[in-house]
């Protein structure tokens, strides 16, 4: 029977030799491909943007997004904690006088403006550095996320904790915000080859964190035999936006951010 594509060893050594510096993807640009929310993140935040003077980005990757919804509010400030990303965060948001630091700021009522777009959500800390009336946006992925994956390489779950939009919405209301908009979905990502799954995990560690070709090679010939045979392999993403506010000293309406 004569083989479709490029051997299992060429796909995967491909992956394992590019980089994977910051959360560009585009490695996997025809190699993969998913829906996304109902929602779009930037549409919602750029309004939020643009009434502000001060923002504050949470795990900023290496900027990419922070870029698109420029111009930015005059006092920026973008945390990145993972070593990898923190110099492309730099070099990349440089030029738009956004400071780049690695831990959460120490003070308080800071921020117009919180995001944080797959990342950490501290919800004490959210709740300490925003100004009263300023406004939390987040989209988080849900510990659900590509579960199909792990239980296909035979891998543990890649989170050990639940972690939904009933979970995160519980954290914020308890630390003093005012949740405003809730929404929670599970889109689709299809893998077109092995290599597109190796390069995946290498991009997100967390997902499988003792990944290593050569330790899940059985399963991912599996894969690859599936996807050689079905065209893809598909597994459902797990996404979930929350948008908050710190209410003001006196009650009062929601503000119009």
């Amino acid at each position: 029977m004569t083989q479709i594509g490029p051997p299992y060893e060429d796909l995967v050594g491909a992956a394992v030799g590019v980089p994977v510096p910051g959360w560009e993807f585009a490695w996997l640009d025809g190699r993969a491909d998913g829906t996304q929310p109902s929602w779009s993140y930037p549409e919602l935040a750029r309004p939020l943007l643009r009434r502000a003077t001060s923002l504050l980005d949470l795990d900023t990757g290496g900027g990419e997004l922070l870029v698109e919804l420029s111009p930015l509010p005059p006092h920026t400030v973008a945390v990145e904690s993972w070593t990898p990303n923190v110099p492309v965060a730099r070099d990349r948001l440089a030029p738009y006088g956004v400071s780049v630091v690695t831990e959460l700021p120490g003070g308080e009522e800071e921020f117009d403006v919180v995001l944080s777009r797959h990342g950490r959500l501290p919800a004490e800390d959210v709740a300490r550095l925003l100004r009263p009336g300023g406004t939390l946006l987040s989209q988080q992925v849900g510990s659900d996320d590509l579960a199909e994956l792990n239980a296909a390489l035979g891998a543990p779950a890649p989170h050990p904790k639940r972690w939904t939009a009933e979970v995160a919405v519980a954290d914020l209301e308890a630390a003093g915000l005012a949740v405003t908009d809730v929404r929670e979905e599970r889109p689709t990502l299809a893998f077109h080859d092995v290599g597109a799954i190796v390069y995946q995990l290498r991009a997100v560690p967390w997902q499988v964190r003792d990944f290593d070709p050569q330790r899940y090679e059985r399963a991912l010939r599996r894969l690859d035999a599936i996807i050689r045979t079905e065209g893809h392999f598909t597994v459902q993403a797990h996404r979930f936006l929350v948008q908050a506010y710190r209410p003001p000293a006196t009650t009062g309406p929601a503000p119009a951010w």
